[in-house]
């Protein structure tokens, strides 16, 4: 599980999460071909019919295009688009429930980041 996805989530979610990660952390990139389904299914021990699912929500959102016996290939700026769309899933979706699991811990937020910076 990346840190784009929580335990909650649909397995397709979590595989969509993965690949995503793995294209903001540049191991893919614009031109770049993505894992077939099969292998990125036999890698994750998951169903292929999941995997395409989560792979046909990159191409629904424009970050990806299929050339037919080929494979799955990255978008030009895909990459930044992906990045904006992802922040604003987080600012608008995790965002909130992880202030509130702060506040509810009673955690100071300077406190957690000068932890991170040592």
């Amino acid at each position: 599980m990346t840190a784009l996805e929580h335990d909650d989530s649909p397995v397709y979610l979590k595989l969509r999460a993965g690949i995503a990660a793995a294209i903001l952390r540049g191991e893919y990139g614009a031109g770049d071909q993505l894992p077939s389904v099969r292998a990125y299914a036999a890698e994750q021990g998951a169903n292929p019919l999941t995997v395409a699912k989560a792979y046909q929500s990159f191409q629904d959102d424009g970050y990806v295009e299929v050339r037919r016996g080929v494979g799955m290939f990255v978008l030009p700026g895909a990459v930044e688009a992906l990045r904006v769309a992802e922040r604003e899933r987080f600012l608008t979706g995790m965002w909130p429930r992880v202030k509130d699991h702060i506040a509810l811990l009673g955690l100071d937020t300077a406190d957690l980041l000068d932890r991170e910076r040592a």
